[in-house]
């Protein structure tokens, strides 16, 4: 690139940072936001509001995200979806719901205390015959798909599991999402601790490994969103 080239570069780059400190997003504005654009139904708020009061409802979704999984579902034409890390089952249900009604999909989780709360949830909307609950370790589940000839099988994947494994989910998403298919994965920013090398917590280590990864591979397309914690979208481009 040339030196002209690099400063303009540079300079618009700089000028997208100053825009974006600009825009505060604080209370009033996020509100604003939900108030306006999420189209949350009676259903996915009041399962929403009942995981707020649990242990660890900091590992739920927040609507606007889960508003993103459903309108890029409904934008890809997703039939065959794949969830990774289903908790209380929000995301998994914002994702169902936007299905056609033939779609499927697999949700991986290794709990039945977390999933027995999604059940009823899923049940109430409708959605519980959409839903193949895989109750296990999630690259086990993972692995045989692959060994079930469900490889290139699936639309659309949701990574947000255990951020140790997050390297080998998403190496294994790519052998199951077809080309053109897309893989979504939550908090790729982790609260910022991404950017600060002396954080050296294994599941902050193999997220921002994978982030450097991701932005090197030619097998696919990547965008990196400043969503809630971040949200990496990853288009499948093998075999196209």
């Amino acid at each position: 690139m040339r030196a002209g080239s690099w400063n303009t570069a540079r300079w618009t780059i700089a000028g997208q940072l100053l825009m974006l400190n600009r825009l505060n997003i604080n209370d009033r504005l996020w509100k604003y936001i939900f108030d306006i654009s999420v189209q949350e139904t009676d259903c996915l708020r009041r399962l929403r509001e009942e995981t707020a009061t649990m242990p660890l409802a900091e590992m739920q979704i927040v609507p606007e995200e889960g508003q993103l999984l459903a309108f890029l579902v409904r934008l890809l034409g997703v039939r065959k979806a794949l969830e990774i890390g289903v908790f209380t089952g929000y995301s998994t249900l914002w994702t169902a719901m936007a299905l056609p009604g033939d779609g499927s999909l697999v949700a991986c989780d290794i709990s039945r205390e977390w999933t027995d709360v999604a059940r009823r949830y899923w049940r109430e909307a409708g959605m519980e015959d959409r839903i193949d609950l895989r109750l296990g370790p999630g690259l086990d589940t993972l692995k045989n798909l692959l060994m079930d000839g469900q490889g290139g099988s699936f639309d659309f994947a949701f990574i947000d599991a255990d951020k140790e494994n997050y390297p080998a989910y998403f190496d294994l998403c790519i052998q199951l999402v077809r080309p053109g298919g897309l893989i979504v994965l939550d908090n790729m920013l982790r609260s910022g601790e991404v950017i600060d090398p002396a954080i050296t917590e294994t599941g902050t280590v193999q997220i921002r490994r994978l982030n450097e990864r991701i932005k090197q591979d030619q097998r696919i397309f990547s965008c990196l969103l400043p969503i809630a914690d971040g949200v990496q979208l990853v288009l499948n481009r093998i075999g196209e």
